[in-house]
């Protein structure tokens, strides 16, 4: 007899009153925390915005839902939705790039990884982009960065403050040299949009790396991070390597770039929309009236005095 076969006799055996039974849940119903295990039911999760009530482990959310934290409703206007990117290298490792593209956008239903648009953020004009990880790793590739750029021009134009949720594994490898090229562009845009005396705030949440963190994830006013996010330009290993010594272990997370003053404030994910809404209203807040002060008399100095020998 097989261990299979001797385990199963013995279930057989087994008095109805000391059989386990087993309930059969259903797919979607209960979130398990990746990071304390804890059983959530997903309506409370969505309800606490994504957040672990046991731990606070903040869990990856898609474009969607981070607007829906952001955007006051029926406010949400998307531009650029048409664009695609196309495959100017003819790359292929196991599967085509082109065929890649085609199955992510089927299996998210976004047509890159930012989502990018105008609404409203507690009544205050906004230009918003949102990337998602779960395109291609939300890897910068020629459209986002088309996007991203578009954004920040229109942004300008009308006068609004420009805010990016960065969630990027980094550069799309697939794109070559065009990849790396968006990270001057979009640069160059949130330059011409700081000539112009208004706000650019990005939030760096898990993860935030290459070149998304080699450009506009830095290039802040304000930068803000949610609580232990993976914020970085490179790999652990590639940097202990280099190096030749041991990183701390927190090293790379929001909290550890906050003490050594890369990021400006770690704020939990429940905090963000309110926290935004108080710093763009002190940015737009007329500048207080100087008093002028009357003019002082015309006071003719006194001839110095001769100080004898």
């Amino acid at each position: 007899m097989s261990l299979f076969d001797w385990f199963a006799d013995r279930r057989k055996s087994t008095s109805p009153e000391l059989k386990y039974q087993e309930r059969d849940i259903p797919d979607g119903l209960w979130y398990k925390c990746d990071s304390c295990d804890a059983l959530t039911y997903i309506k409370d999760l969505q309800t606490n915005y994504m957040v672990c009530p046991e731990c606070q482990h903040h869990v990856q959310v898609t474009a969607a839902q981070r607007i829906s934290h952001l955007i006051d409703p029926n406010t949400w206007t998307e531009i650029n939705d048409h664009l695609r990117s196309c495959d100017p290298l003819e790359f292929r490792d196991r599967k085509a790039y082109k065929d890649r593209l085609i199955e992510t956008e089927k299996s998210t239903g976004l047509s890159d990884g930012i989502v990018t648009g105008f609404g409203k953020l507690e009544g205050i004009t906004i230009g918003l982009g949102v990337m998602d990880f779960r395109f291609m790793a939300g890897s910068m590739g020629s459209v986002v960065g088309e996007k991203i750029t578009r954004l920040i021009e229109s942004a300008t134009e009308k006068q609004v403050p420009v805010i990016l949720v960065c969630a990027s594994g980094g550069a799309r490898m697939q794109e070559g040299i065009l990849s790396l090229m968006q990270m001057a562009k979009t640069s160059a845009a949130l330059d011409r949009h700081r000539q112009a005396k208004l706000l650019y705030i990005p939030i760096l949440t898990y993860p935030t790396t290459g070149g998304v963190t080699a450009s506009f994830a830095m290039l802040g006013d304000i930068i803000l991070a949610e609580p232990k996010a993976l914020i970085g330009f490179t790999g652990r290993r590639v940097i202990e390597q280099t190096l030749k010594q041991k990183i701390p272990d927190d090293f790379q997370t929001s909290e550890y770039l906050l003490a050594h003053g890369q990021v400006d404030a770690v704020i939990p994910r429940k905090q963000l929309k309110p926290t935004l809404a108080m710093i763009m209203g002190m940015h737009d807040a007329p500048k207080l009236a100087v008093p002028t002060l009357p003019p002082l008399p015309n006071r003719k100095p006194k001839p110095l005095e001769k100080v004898a020998d």
